[in-house]
């Protein structure tokens, strides 16, 4: 598809984030691909009825629909009476951080950190307190602290792709138990998690009875890339806590009546999509694939990186600082070789708090995510050299 001239963040936005127009975008995290047939033709019927007046969530088949997925797709029993709605994963989170804690507070993390939960927890006042994927230890060094109110988690990990275990899972619930902290499960990229690997529900976790107060927020938009649509949905644990929720949306934030065709698009995904996605995922892993053995070459690759395939996602998180690449001043230096030489825009690790790698977004063509690895190979072997 060409997304050229279609209002695109990624494609059109590019001299927002770099210096130099027409790159060759690897960056936001949407997809090239067009959404499933069986949401283009529900939404054409929709807009065919001609009236877009107010709507409720709640009537007809949204709350089903998503029932369903997550029992035929996760293996995971949801209670629709727990969900809610909101425009976005983000809004959701924004209005959680205001129930939940106060300025000041700390809100736990893992690293490198999603952009989004950086800007929606310090833009509100609170402090993010990251640790390293996969430190125990430090986890539970952070949430003892006495004013770390949140545990903010990623599931599956942006931007590394970790697809949590049910071991890790169920030890987050203990600590954020023993140590009064929320937790709040963004788990957008769910259903892109890669075969061979699970994703399971914080629901499931929080229905063994750890934890106090829980919300699980996500989106079909990330996986059937729709996410101009807007639309998300979310389970909160405590039947207050949601009713307060509710209640915030609808009056402070004046949300009565949310966006049909998101609605739309949400339940024919649901229902009908299924084989898109499984097919999608198929060539995204393709895709990886080729990221994996171009950096394995060992006469044009980078072997000593040993980089393997994210078990979640479109998004390679790739580790530059074996070479050297290994401080902001360096980082720069990199992107100074891929934007101005290799004319291509892919997201440095700086934005997620790590200088020394990048997120190269391969939810696109073979032949693009060829180029974009090519040209980092290249970059990279330069800086090295």
């Amino acid at each position: 598809m060409d997304r050229r001239g279609t209002w695109s963040i990624q494609w059109d936005g590019i001299a927002d984030r770099f210096p130099v127009p027409d790159l060759l975008p690897f960056t936001i995290s949407d997809m090239d691909f067009a959404s499933p047939p069986a949401v283009l033709d529900a939404l054409c019927d929709r807009v065919g009825h001609g009236v877009f007046g107010y709507t409720d969530w709640r009537l007809g088949e949204f709350r089903e629909s998503i029932r369903d997925w997550y029992a035929t797709r996760h293996g995971a029993a949801v209670d629709p009476e727990a969900m809610v709605y909101a425009p976005s994963v983000l809004s959701q989170l924004s209005q959680l951080l205001q129930m939940w804690t106060e300025p000041g507070d700390g809100v736990v993390v893992h690293t490198p950190t999603y952009d989004g939960f950086r800007k929606a927890v310090t833009g509100l006042g609170r402090e993010l307190r990251g640790v390293p994927v996969g430190d125990p230890e430090a986890l539970e060094r952070e949430l003892a602290r006495p004013d770390s109110r949140m545990l903010l988690l990623c599931s599956p990990h942006n931007p590394t792709g970790r697809v949590w275990t049910e071991e890790e899972l169920t030890g987050f619930a203990r600590l954020a138990e023993r140590y009064g902290a929320a937790v709040v499960s963004d788990e957008i990229h769910a259903d892109l998690t890669s075969t061979g690997h699970r994703h399971l529900p914080w629901t499931e976790v929080a229905e063994a009875g750890a934890g106090r107060r829980w919300a699980l927020i996500t989106s079909g938009t990330k996986a059937f890339n729709f996410p101009a649509l807007s639309g998300s949905y979310g389970f909160i644990g405590d039947p207050a806590d949601r009713a307060a929720f509710v209640q915030r949306m609808e009056t402070g934030q004046g949300l009565a009546s949310p966006a049909v065709l998101s609605l739309t698009a949400h339940i024919a995904a649901y229902r009908h999509g299924a084989p898109w996605l499984d097919a999608l995922r198929g060539y995204v892993a393709g895709n990886l694939e080729l990221v994996r053995d171009r950096l394995a070459d060992e006469k044009d690759g980078l072997p000593e990186l040993g980089w393997t395939p994210p078990q979640a996602g479109y998004l390679a998180w790739i580790d530059l600082r074996p070479l050297g690449i290994d401080s902001p001043e360096r980082e720069a230096a990199l992107q100074e070789e891929l934007v101005f030489r290799e004319k291509v825009a892919i997201m440095p690790g700086a934005t997620y708090g790590t200088p020394g790698c990048v997120r190269l977004n391969v939810g696109c063509t073979r032949a693009k995510a060829e180029r974009g690895v090519d040209a980092l190979i290249r970059a990279a072997k330069r800086l090295r050299d």
